[in-house]
């Protein structure tokens, strides 16, 4: 088991930056990867971006490509969400996950929400 604790969200203008952190415990060792996704209201969750737990490979939505940076410190078990440049569009619950060896994403946190105000 994987326990999953983000943290970060706010509301920021169109524009600014923010930061989460996804906080991870348990059975870490046994993660593939972890990534990031987002609901928005009335919409279904999309993937936002990943990290292999291992190596620094990230993947990124093009939606978010070259505004969004993720990044890990191994050490705190600890992944990163840098998020620059945000849009209105960007408003949404944003949650962390863990993807088990065969690469599905099946630990999850509790989300934290987003809101760039225009």
């Amino acid at each position: 088991q994987v326990h999953l604790v983000e943290s970060g969200g706010g509301l920021v203008q169109a524009g600014g930056s923010l930061r989460l952190s996804c906080a991870a415990s348990g059975r870490t060792f046994t993660t593939s990867a972890m990534g990031w996704f987002r609901q928005a209201p009335g919409k279904e969750r999309e993937f936002v971006g990943d990290i292999r737990w291992r190596g620094d490979t990230t993947y990124y939505a093009d939606s978010v490509k070259g505004r969004f940076t993720i990044s890990r410190d191994n050490v705190k078990n600890t992944v990163y969400l840098q998020m620059n440049s945000l849009k209105p569009e960007d408003t949404a619950v944003y949650y962390c996950a863990a993807a088990r060896a065969d690469g599905k994403y099946d630990y999850w946190g509790q989300g934290t929400q987003v809101t760039v105000s225009s």
